[in-house]
């Protein structure tokens, strides 16, 4: 997982035009990455259901459009990892910005990008499959009233 917030901190350097700047910020990154930093770019399900009903939080679905067709999650919203860059600006900057995709790869990457816009995001780190795991039966159901 190290390896792909690295890698994903490198394409958004490497993307946005003024390198030399940027790498300098990503070594001090580096340098004072700890545990409190690894803990506070990611959030599980169970705490996301919990910020969600309170509309502290907007859950971003980064998924291909094929497969949130094939598996949709109901709620949130939908903008494509390769979409991103184009729609970053639709998403609230006054709430906590989760993003997810079925495990947390591609979630790695847009997190990254999303936080080097200023957005205050996390990365789900039990995926949307642990997300649906916790959200069955009665717990979706109350779940959904709740958030409505």
């Amino acid at each position: 997982m190290k390896t792909a917030i690295t890698v994903a901190a490198i394409l958004v350097l490497a993307c946005t035009g003024a390198a030399s700047a940027q790498e300098a910020d990503f070594d001090r990154f580096l340098r004072s990455f700890d545990y409190e930093t690894r803990a506070d770019m990611k959030i599980d399900s169970k705490r996301l259901v919990t910020l969600l009903v309170e509309k502290k939080a907007v859950l971003v679905d980064i998924r291909f459009p094929e497969e949130t067709q094939a598996w949709k999650m109901g709620f949130g919203l939908h903008i494509p990892l390769n979409a991103l860059p184009a729609r970053w600006q639709e998403l609230p900057r006054d709430k906590l910005v989760v993003v997810a995709c079925p495990h947390k790869d591609r979630s790695a990457l847009a997190m990254a990008y999303l936080r080097s816009k200023g957005y205050n995001a996390r990365y789900l780190a039990d995926g949307l499959i642990g997300l649906a795991e916790r959200l069955r039966g009665d717990d979706a159901k109350e779940f959904l009233e709740d958030i409505r």
